[in-house]
């Protein structure tokens, strides 16, 4: 196997290792993990307030990494020779860094939804949370809360 080719295949290793990591949570009200199973949850009540869409975002740094790798290998085997090589190898990792933070971007943003509520006790929360599920103005809820984490549902 000549240097090149070893150098692409433990390329396409990596990245694909990396890109393995960009797996993201889940935000939803209806998706529990492993952990939260079977868990004792305090149970609240209140009214929708208000509902604002929103995005949410997760970023691993994934992305940067398999670009970055990607692109210097890509450049720097197929672009000159000595420095010049390195030169490219070196501008096509800033490059491919770039390309893959933006597209990291792109694929873990998720459409969410900001939920106003006032509970039967006058305090007010906001939850936000993966927008599955659809809340108005008006309706009553309940607000599931375990370990720091609350979900609204109806």
């Amino acid at each position: 196997m000549d240097n090149k080719l070893r150098t692409g295949v433990v390329t396409v290793l990596a990245v694909t290792a990396l890109v393995g990591g960009c797996a993201t949570e889940s935000n939803s009200n209806s998706v529990y993990s492993t952990g939260q199973a079977q868990r004792e949850q305090t149970v609240r009540y209140g009214v929708v307030e208000g509902v604002r869409d929103v995005m949410i975002r997760s970023q691993t740094g994934a992305g940067t990494l398999a670009g970055g790798a990607i692109g210097g290998v890509a450049a720097g085997s197929l672009i000159g020779s000595g420095n010049g090589s390195v030169a490219a190898g070196i501008l096509g990792a800033v490059l491919g860094g770039i390309a893959g933070s933006a597209t990291e971007n792109k694929v873990n943003q998720r459409r969410a939804l900001e939920i106003t509520v006032r509970l039967e006790n006058g305090e007010m929360r906001a939850i936000t949370q993966e927008a599955d599920e659809l809340f108005r103005p008006g309706e009553r809820v309940r607000l599931l809360t375990s370990g720091g984490v609350t979900r609204v549902t109806h």
